[in-house]
């Protein structure tokens, strides 16, 4: 039993249409916000949990925190 190899050859594949480019532009796509740096002290076993849980997500556990953080004042405000 061998696998056929497709070859694609000039010219057009079937029917298609042009869609109009929807995507923004690259620097429209990170929105960067405005942070403020502050100290703020945590308990050894909440950063620690921080920690454990972003390296699962392959994130910074900072991010996290501050995704907790904005997710809190959204819900509040």
């Amino acid at each position: 039993m061998t696998k056929r190899t497709v070859k694609y050859t000039e010219g057009e594949i079937g029917r298609f249409r042009v869609v109009k480019d929807f995507l923004p532009p690259p620097d429209k796509l990170v929105m960067r916000e405005s942070n403020v740096k502050v100290t703020l002290s945590l308990s050894r076993k909440s950063v620690d949990f921080f920690k454990r849980e972003a390296k699962k997500q392959r994130v910074p556990y900072q991010r996290m925190i501050r995704a907790l953080v904005n997710a809190y004042a959204e819900k509040q405000g």
